[in-house]
């Protein structure tokens, strides 16, 4: 959530930065200055008329004291009569501060200056491409769903009959399969300095809210409505509101978390080869890296992190490239935001696998999350997520690629984890 001040003193560059996003914000932010004005005046008003009672109040006892009842009893009519008025100035004081909060909670985050303009996703700029030739199949290769039968992996039918489409059931070596990866995820994180953490699966409104789930992206998650919880779409929501309404101590910075969980998306509902399989599903295995930081440190951690995953994907011995998402595909919350894509020799198609984002303050200003600094002043840190990864099409890539007349290759990084070097 961008913080008024900032809007207020940066009007014209929210406005020029959000046209990135394809938003024409003008009007919006100056009925926010607008209303941030009427709910200043309000405000000195009522505190006007509060420090009036205070004084009427010491005059009464003061009268009282002195035996002149008829002119405290007078006096008594002028105080109700500033009641009244504190409390209409309370009902106004709550409609503005409702629109306020409404118009701030509808605007995205500015993009970072590197962010290129654009609308659709065929607007990303390729930040990092793949250098090596793209890897080829034989005429035999077949996409990963077909492998999924032939080698008994997983079983889509077989979630369909248990839930419903989109929630695949891995079988045998291929339960085995993700079991190694979320393993193999976790010991890479940790090694990496992040602690790390087992978070609910579900959380409260307050969650979703704080790290700009809710109200963007209310139609993509489930909704357990009896006791108002939503299941997570990604472990970043619950890992994160560890901090919320949290004052850190600056010399914690960089604090470093990772979570295992299975995440929940209702986003999944178009069709054809482009989300067969794994491609699109709506519950996933996903291991998730987020760090808060010093704002001076931010984009640093932010390559930091791309590092990271690049080592996983290269650990695995698959091709990758990363987009710099443009302004009309970035998230709400993000600033910024690097996906990764694997390339899925069988479909000769990229698959996006992981997204790397900094949020700045849009995040730690909902979750009220500060440190304090050198001065004793309370500031907003800095949060970033990464996936690091998920599961599902990173999975249909590695036995789509390293598929053989044999059976699956398993990459030497993962061997230990599987206990097996082949699936077939």
């Amino acid at each position: 959530m961008l913080q008024i001040n900032f809007i207020r003193e940066n009007k014209d560059l929210v406005i020029e930065a959000l046209e990135k996003r394809g938003l024409s914000t003008k009007e919006t932010l100056e009925r926010i200055i607008e209303l941030d004005d009427r709910r200043k005046a309000i405000q000195f008003e009522t505190d006007s008329f509060q420090a009036e009672l205070n004084k009427c109040s010491k005059e009464i006892g003061k009268l009282f004291a002195q035996g002149k009842q008829n002119e405290a009893n007078g006096m008594k009519q002028q105080v109700a009569d500033i009641k009244e008025k504190v409390k209409a100035n309370s009902e106004i004081q709550h409609t503005v501060k409702k629109e306020l909060s409404d118009l701030v909670i509808s605007l995205p985050n500015v993009p970072h200056k590197s962010v290129p303009p654009g609308n659709t996703e065929e607007d990303n700029e390729v930040f990092k491409a793949w250098s090596a030739d793209l890897p080829t199949l034989g005429e035999n290769a077949q996409p990963h769903w077909d492998l999924a039968k032939k080698y008994n992996i997983f079983d889509l039918e077989l979630g369909v009959k248990i839930a419903g489409a989109g929630f695949p059931v891995f079988l045998g070596k291929g339960a085995q399969l993700v079991r190694a990866l979320i393993n193999f995820f976790l010991d890479e994180a940790r090694e990496a300095g992040y602690l790390e953490i087992v978070p609910p699966l579900l959380v409260n409104e307050s969650s979703a809210f704080g790290t700009g789930q809710l109200p963007d992206k209310d139609g993509q998650m489930y909704h357990a409505t009896v006791d108002d919880l939503f299941l997570i779409p990604t472990a970043e929501v619950p890992v994160t509101n560890i901090y919320r309404d949290v004052i850190v101590n600056e010399a914690d910075f960089p604090i470093k978390l990772t979570g295992y969980t299975p995440c929940f998306r209702r986003e999944a509902g178009s069709y054809g080869a482009h989300v067969r399989g794994l491609n699109r599903v709506h519950q996933f295995d996903k291991v998730e890296i987020v760090q808060i930081v010093h704002p001076d440190k931010s984009y640093d951690t932010l390559h930091d992190m791309l590092k990271h995953v690049e080592g996983l994907l290269t650990k695995l011995e698959l091709p990758y490239r990363i987009l710099r998402l443009c302004g009309g595909d970035l998230g709400t919350a993000s600033a910024l935001t690097f996906d990764f894509e694997v390339y899925s020799a069988a479909q000769k198609r990229w698959l996006e696998v992981s997204s790397v984002s900094n949020f700045e303050t849009f995040q730690s200003n909902r979750l009220k999350l500060r440190y304090k600094n050198e001065t004793g002043k309370s500031v907003l840190a800095h949060t970033l997520n990464g996936s690091a990864l998920a599961l599902a099409r990173i999975i249909a890539c590695i036995i789509e690629n390293h598929q053989t007349p044999e059976g699956i290759v398993i990459p030497k990084a993962l061997q230990s984890y599987t206990r097996f070097d082949l699936l077939s």
